[in-house]
């Protein structure tokens, strides 16, 4: 469904014709581009600023602050045509190895690219706005396109505008408690996938619990020790990070429903009792070795080896991380590819509770003051923002890629085929399926999705009745204080514990080991931080119109 929009209704002095060739730029003294005051009196809520452009293309430099993205510009179809209809063309820019100091070092050397795309609750954020370097898209937008009001979300602008007025930034896959009400077919990423012909080898056995998961992934190894000559991985898992990892601790969390508050407070989920002990069911597995060395070590393209290989029995995983390979699979070892099916649970038996990403969105996309050209970069976002962007970059051209039938699309049966079965050659010659999702609407993307290929299908699909919103726990804590520092310094003790919760030789040491991490956070001010994150919970459920 598309989404309802701001208007805004500005009388313009001037026709928009006769100065579509004045939009010159200069420079300040501080070497910053400004552009031409008179490109303000041009702009119009009704006409998209990219359709103004008579000059010659211009290059932007796109920050995307993730060492694995590596899409290419202007090779494609999708690329290709939005060069062609906006002139504005993109050089990406990526880390190439930790995230966290380049995106500082481009900070402490005031070099920061045209655009940047970074999580949304990253620290730089606020060092970015106190130290001058990010333009306020709501002043960009009023001098030089204010079709942004237009294809912007109200409450996505109410959420992101900050204390002075100004929105520095704008999400993507942002999605309501509201968005959520409206529609039944908006999914979680976290599912428990199993190999579907070992699974189905052993009995589709329920691993809902303790006992019977461990059962299972015994059973497993036993009946398929190996893959191709390489031996079985029985429990997979997310990348360990600074940070922990998010199969064996949100993911695990949210599969046993743990809560995120009671008694109107914030619970503390790391001790939950459910939790713990699946931790340490986890562990058991570990001693018996049933827990490879490979998903400690293991970085993101080696998981994507083995996943294409379906060297992994089960795992608790972001199913929209592992679409390229379970296409894959699909076309070469159709009986190899993964199935979601109903994973650890409490005890008492609850569903889980999967949450879809909060009004916060997963990353957020600014422009730097060092910017060549704000003017043209401003329209650019506006156009990727708009219906008729978000329709370019998920479905790609029209006519070449897809017809509207009965006004519903139908994508031709080659780039079907190439969707299904080989994504990243598909990435290369379309472009499409938000390759480029900096900028992704996914609720305004429901109103062109058509069913997913079974085995797509059905991972998808097995979330819709388990989704929640959970978007008012998502607490941004101000830089450089005592809870943010506090915050940090938790966040990386946890990062060391929970290897060591599941490496410890005995239930006994992993009590040991889970006592020094509490006391530890205790000293690192845990108790101001719960405090001050209950805080922004509240403002932020008042915030969003929740009880």
């Amino acid at each position: 469904m598309q989404r309802e929009y701001i208007t805004k209704k500005i009388c313009c002095a001037l026709g928009l014709a006769a100065f579509a060739g004045l939009l010159g730029f200069f420079a300040d003294k501080s070497g910053k581009a400004e552009a031409d005051p008179v490109m303000a009196k041009q702009v119009s809520a009704d006409t998209p600023g990219w359709m103004l452009h008579t000059e010659e293309p211009v290059t932007l430099d796109w920050y995307v602050n993730y060492s694995w993205f590596k899409n290419e510009w202007g090779n494609n179809l999708v690329s290709e045509k939005i060069t062609e209809e906006t002139g504005v063309d993109v050089n990406f820019i990526t880390p190439s190895g930790n995230e966290v100091e380049k995106l500082n070092a481009l900070i402490a050397s005031d070099s920061l690219p045209d655009i940047l795309t970074i999580g949304w609750w990253e620290s730089q954020l606020d060092e970015m706005i106190e130290k001058d370097m990010i333009y306020p898209l709501n002043e960009l937008a009023d001098k030089y396109d204010l079709y942004f009001w237009k294809v912007s979300d109200p409450d996505t602008v109410n959420w992101y505008t900050k204390e002075d007025g100004n929105i520095y930034y704008y999400p993507n896959s942002s999605c309501t408690a509201k968005d959520l009400e409206e529609h039944e077919n908006i999914a979680s990423n976290e599912t428990f996938l199993v190999r579907k012909d070992i699974y189905e080898a052993i009995g589709s056995p329920d691993m809902t619990t303790p006992e019977g998961f461990s059962a299972a992934v015994k059973k497993a190894v036993e009946m398929f020790p190996e893959v191709d000559g390489k031996p079985l991985i029985p429990i997979g898992a997310h990348v360990f990070t600074n940070q922990g990892n998010v199969s064996f601790d949100n993911y695990l969390m949210d599969f046993l429903a743990v809560p995120w508050e009671k008694d109107g407070k914030l619970y503390d989920r790391y001790t939950d009792p459910d939790y713990l002990n699946w931790l340490k069911t986890f562990r058991q597995l570990g001693a018996e070795g049933y827990l490879a060395d490979d998903i400690f070590i293991d970085q993101r393209s080696q998981m994507e080896e083995k996943l294409a290989d379906g060297q992994y029995f089960c795992m608790l995983y972001q199913y929209t991380d592992m679409l390229a390979q379970q296409k894959s699979l699909y076309a070469n070892h159709p009986e190899r590819i993964y199935m979601a099916v109903d994973g650890p649970k409490n005890s008492n038996g609850d569903d889980p509770t999967l949450p879809t990403t909060g009004i916060n969105g997963w990353t957020v996309t600014m422009i730097s003051k060092n910017c060549k050209y704000p003017d043209r970069a401003i329209q650019f976002i506006d156009y990727l923002m708009s219906e008729h962007g978000q329709k370019l970059t998920y479905l790609g051209v029209e006519g070449e890629m897809y017809e509207m039938v009965d006004g519903k699309p139908v994508l031709n049966k080659e780039v079907d085929e190439l969707l299904n079965s080989d994504w990243t050659k598909y990435n290369k010659l379309y472009g499409a399926d938000n390759t480029y999702w900096m900028l992704q609407d996914n609720i305004m993307q429901l109103q062109w999705k058509s069913d997913a290929p079974e085995p797509i299908s059905q991972l998808e699909k097995w979330t819709y009745p388990y989704v929640v919103y959970n978007g008012q726990y998502d607490s941004i804590l101000p830089t450089d204080s005592k809870e943010a520092n506090a915050d940090e310094k938790i966040t990386l003790l946890w990062s060391e514990t929970l290897p060591k919760l599941l490496l410890a030789p005995s239930d006994e040491r992993f009590d040991a080991i889970m006592q020094d991490f509490i006391t530890m956070r205790d000293t690192y001010g845990y108790a101001d931080l719960i405090e001050k994150k209950t805080e922004l919970w509240q403002q932020a459920k008042e915030k969003l119109g929740m009880e």
